[in-house]
């Protein structure tokens, strides 16, 4: 199965995470199949960006996404419908 994660890049205490597309069975930091954002848990105000048209193609075809990717679509949906 797909699932739709975060895949952290960056140092010690400098957390950075790219969202991607993986096998849900590979390692969280392991290879994946595609980059739809990112996320950056360091900034304030709006921290990630995300491929909305990506991420909507994974979960049509059956990705699942992770509670924190599900959340910052949730959050990129709802800022696209005020702008």
């Amino acid at each position: 199965m797909v699932a739709l994660r975060l895949n952290r890049q960056g140092t010690k205490d400098r957390p950075y995470y790219k969202i991607v597309a993986v096998d849900s069975r590979k390692r969280r930091d392991g290879r994946y199949i595609e980059q739809i954002g990112t996320y950056n848990p360091m900034l304030e105000g709006t921290n990630f960006t995300i491929d909305l048209e990506k991420a909507d193609a994974w979960i049509a075809n059956g990705a699942q996404p992770s509670d924190t990717v599900r959340s910052i679509i949730k959050k990129a949906k709802k800022a696209a419908l005020e702008a």
